[in-house]
């Protein structure tokens, strides 16, 4: 199992102070097994929105299963399954699954409420992606709690083809 990803929200001074762009998304760059030289880093828009949604938390890694193709022929056309392992009861259930990419224009690409009325935490539909980049499933629990999951999409056709 994958270390869990550890996210520090800092004051836009801490943030400038520190020269922190890289060091504060560290965790999506680390991640890869073998980053290229220059790898992107996730955008503006992304750490806000991330930023917002996880508040205070600190979302750990486990408990949620994305279906995604490892390469979209078609970024306008790119199949989602998320499916988060949680039993579903009245104290117990997901409460959001949220969908970001980290390099399209609008990075918050969706964000799916549940509730046990569901009985399981599973959403299905389709995002268009701009170019390679990672997409973020963040899932919230009913306790507060965030699960991260994070998977590398190369799109190759419908993008920039990078």
């Amino acid at each position: 199992m994958p270390d869990p990803i550890d996210i520090s929200i800092l004051s836009r001074r801490e943030f400038v102070a520190a020269g922190a762009a890289a060091a504060a998304f560290a965790p999506f760059v680390a991640r890869a097994e073998d980053p290229a030289p220059g790898a992107p880093l996730p955008s503006q828009k992304f750490k806000d929105d991330f930023a917002r949604i996880t508040g205070s938390a600190t979302p750990v890694e486990g408990k949620i299963t994305v279906d995604l193709p490892e390469t979209a022929e078609n970024g306008n056309f790119v199949p989602i399954t998320i499916v988060v392992d949680s039993p579903m009861t009245d104290t117990d259930y997901i409460k959001a699954i949220h969908l970001l990419s980290t390099e399209n224009p609008a990075a918050h690409v969706a964000t799916f409420h549940l509730s046990p009325v569901n009985a399981v935490a599973r959403v299905q539909s389709r995002m268009r992606l701009a170019k390679t980049q990672d997409v973020v499933v963040l899932a919230e629990q009913s306790n507060g709690e965030m699960l991260i999951s994070t998977t590398r999409v190369k799109v190759v056709i419908g993008g920039c083809g990078i």
